[in-house]
């Protein structure tokens, strides 16, 4: 997965990421706006997951959503 495709897509797909994680706030969001290394910080802040389960769960992310990302 080429990082900067979340960023270049982070509009289309911060619906599908507020879904997966709905812990996330839009102003995390905002905060996120793309950013892979800033999703997994705020992904484990908010749902109290360690950085390697949020790793995880992101890359499950991309692996399930490969038309959105592509």
């Amino acid at each position: 997965m080429n990082h900067d495709r979340i960023e270049g897509r982070w509009k289309q797909i911060k619906g599908k990421v507020k879904e997966q994680w709905g812990r996330l706030t839009d102003d995390d969001l905002e905060v996120i706006a793309g950013r892979r290394d800033q999703l997994l910080g705020r992904i484990q802040q908010r749902h109290g997951i360690a950085r390697e389960e949020a790793e995880r769960e992101v890359r499950r992310f991309e692996r399930d959503h490969p038309d959105t990302l592509a």
